[in-house]
């Protein structure tokens, strides 16, 4: 066990020991009464490294009775996906309250006919699947598939999980607890490990390592920061160093850096990242981070996107470069971002508000008896394309949700629409 890294070493075996995601785990939520029942249903878990997603599985595979495979998907083709199921097959129906189970790790590395493989056995029964990705399974998952397994989210920890986290290592672990540790200061230590247990327990296998038996274990700001800047990959063993640099590609970008944007780039390609992966980050970029102050970020954004999936690598570099410094000299928006997101809080705040009847579709007598669709005003048949009208909810109504930034592309739009409503954004009126 001494051998073994920390993080290993502490993996919970029961819930009772996991700490973190309490909307999943903690009394009365799903995944628990899942296992608690032993009635498990196909779902993925999508979240950041770090935050416990094998560790369910896992705490899964010792609560149930019945058979459970694991695969990861960076190894693992459609030949070794196939074999597991054929075992499933014929395992099945020795159980009869629930199927064997599958689970996935990195299930988004998966190719579209890898989880073509998949999709026939969970369709008919055969397995339970259990899947993890940090990817955005809506992008990556297929949707067949994807139609057939609930997603739960999964989120870093808060700085009272880290906390928690910590004092339990101290107390629980069979080397730690033995040492004589002088917590002094956890700012560095938890601003480090960025909501992730692994890396927070990385570090605290780095500091314990480092420091001499018979000495004081202290953790205090200076002593990780130095720490870590003699041994920058210590804590990162696992390669989550990948999701450091895709960010710091992202917000070099966004801060129009294109020199930095270029090397985080090329520290990617080095490193054998999946281009299309990168393609896919640069057209989230145009969208939230350029967006109106230069909607053609879009369209070469997603140009780039097609020509890397057509012509591959080493020549799929050159698109992805050219598109990266474009965005990150071009103007920047994020007004379309905010709206969206400002718009998705008000539904969930105002629920389901009627629309207004003269806005209504009316394709029977019975709708226009109801008065759907009266007094619209159809807007080609006034000077300019326009006429006011009320398109809002009455209970929102004169609501803001896009505002401008400063650029020169939605200075123009401003003008439009002030010239249209007698305000920048628009209104409902």
């Amino acid at each position: 066990m001494a051998f073994l890294p920390l993080a290993e070493r502490l993996r919970p075996n029961t819930l009772d020991d996991y700490i973190g995601q309490t909307h999943l785990v903690g009394p009365d939520a799903i995944l628990r009464r899942m296992i608690e029942s032993g009635k498990v249903a196909s779902f993925i878990l999508w979240g950041p490294p770090g935050v416990g997603k094998t560790t369910i599985a896992r705490i899964i595979s010792q609560a149930v009775n019945v058979p459970f495979y694991t695969l990861s998907a960076v190894n693992s083709g459609v030949k070794e996906v196939r074999e597991v199921l054929e075992r499933c097959k014929q395992q099945g129906g020795m159980f009869a309250t629930s199927r064997p189970i599958l689970f996935i790790d990195e299930i988004h590395r998966f190719s579209k006919s890898q989880q073509d493989s998949l999709l026939g056995a969970v369709e008919s029964g055969v397995v339970t699947l259990i899947g993890a990705t940090t990817e955005n399974p809506s992008f990556e998952i297929i949707r067949p598939l994807l139609s057939r397994a609930q997603v739960y989210t999964l989120n870093p920890l808060n700085e009272q999980e880290l906390q928690r986290l910590l004092e339990h290592a101290l107390a629980k672990d069979d080397i730690l607890s033995q040492r004589k540790v002088d917590v002094k200061e956890t700012e560095a230590l938890f601003r480090y490990a960025g909501g992730d247990a692994r890396k927070l327990l990385n570090i605290l296998d780095l500091l314990e390592q480092s420091t001499p038996h018979g000495k004081t274990i202290v953790i205090d700001d200076k002593v990780v920061t130095e720490s870590l800047q003699k041994n920058p990959q210590a804590y990162d063993k696992n390669g989550e160093l990948h999701y450091d640099i895709i960010s710091a590609f992202i917000k070099s970008v966004r801060g129009s850096d294109p020199d930095a944007a270029v090397y985080w780039l090329a520290r990617m390609l080095k490193g054998g990242e999946d281009p299309e992966f990168i393609a896919r980050r640069l057209v989230i970029l145009a969208a939230e981070d350029i967006g109106l102050a230069n909607p053609n970020a879009l369209l070469l954004a997603n140009a780039t996107f097609d020509t890397v999936m057509k012509i591959g690598m080493p020549e799929g570099r050159i698109p992805l470069a050219e598109c990266t410094v474009y965005l990150a000299t071009s103007a920047k928006s994020n007004s379309a971002y905010m709206a969206i997101d400002a718009a998705m809080a008000l539904v969930e705040k105002t629920g389901n508000l009627p629309v207004p009847l003269h806005i209504r579709n009316a394709p029977t007598d019975l709708m226009k008896q109801l008065h759907y669709g009266e007094n619209y005003k159809y807007a080609h048949d006034y000077p300019g394309n326009f006429v006011r009208q009320q398109f809002l909810p009455d209970e929102i109504r004169g609501t803001r949700l896009w505002k401008a930034c400063a650029n020169a592309a939605e200075d123009a739009l401003v003008a439009r629409q002030r010239g249209r409503w007698g305000t920048s954004e628009g209104n409902s009126d």
